[in-house]
């Protein structure tokens, strides 16, 4: 009965043309809009469209929820699906949105952490996703990682990875994949390339992926996606294990994508 329901609202909501100043948005604002032709900007816009109307954006530290935020933050969100299913994100309900950088209370300390001597200090964050939610977002990343995708970095891509992650109940770097074979050949690439960046970490070697990935599994999975979408033929040819594995999962080509943007950029 309520997926019935929630189908109805989504074909009134499609119903609804795309607003053309959202496309403005988008074209302004999201520099992988770009990339895509023109059945994926169409299966964007409509994911995009059910995200905003499903989602509440609440704006916090006197931040105004407009649309240019909903807009960027729902089209980044939803480049992650754009081949998946597009239910995926149905327990999310709340984003909530600061300006700036926002800094998280420590976590509470335990039973074995009580000692006055083991300081538990608070901790700045650009981004936080939970099970069921709410994801947390800082606008100004938001916005300036949107249109310089060739930095490498996004915090909507990075925190709605975790929340793929989390999906089968566990943040392990593993989302729900599609196939036994598919677990088997996750475990053995994502395994070794976690592994190998701690190596390279410890050895005090430069790495393409951002250290950060090399605190556990859950956050090389958030950091392998940031580049899958953002530096994509790079990964495919120095990682081109991983590559393959995040294509068969994102059931995206990014690297033909950037490189057919590429050759639209220059004439042909």
């Amino acid at each position: 009965m309520y997926h019935w329901l929630r189908e109805y609202r989504r074909k009134k909501i499609l119903a609804e043309p795309f607003p053309p100043e959202w496309r403005a948005i988008l074209a302004a604002e999201v520099k992988h809009y770009s990339f895509l032709n023109a059945e994926e900007k169409h299966h964007l816009e409509q994911l995009l469209q059910v995200f905003v109307g499903e989602k509440k954006f609440i704006g916090c530290n006197g931040l105004e929820i407009v649309d240019e935020i909903r807009v960027v933050i729902a089209a980044d969100a939803c480049m992650l699906i754009l081949g998946l299913p597009h239910d995926l994100y149905r327990r999310l309900a709340t984003i909530l949105v600061y300006p700036s950088t926002v800094v998280v209370p420590p976590p509470k300390a335990g039973v074995f952490t009580q000692s006055p001597l083991l300081e538990r200090p608070a901790i700045p964050i650009a981004g936080q996703a939970f099970l069921n939610g709410p994801v947390i977002l800082v606008w100004d990343e938001v916005k300036k990682e949107s249109r310089h995708p060739e930095r490498g970095h996004n915090v909507v891509y990075h925190e709605f990875a975790h929340y793929l992650d989390m999906l089968d109940g566990r943040a392990d770097g593993t989302p729900e994949l599609h196939s036994r074979e598919q677990y088997r050949q996750w475990a053995e690439v994502f395994t070794a390339e976690f592994l190998a960046l701690r190596r390279q970490l410890k050895a005090g070697e430069k790495t393409f992926f951002d250290p950060y990935g090399a605190t556990n599994e859950a956050e090389f999975f958030a950091v392998a996606t940031e580049l899958f979408f953002d530096q994509p033929v790079k990964m495919q040819e120095t990682h081109q294990a991983l590559y393959a594995v995040m294509a068969a999962f994102y059931q995206q080509d990014t690297a033909e994508r950037e490189r057919r943007r590429r050759k639209d950029s220059h004439g042909g």
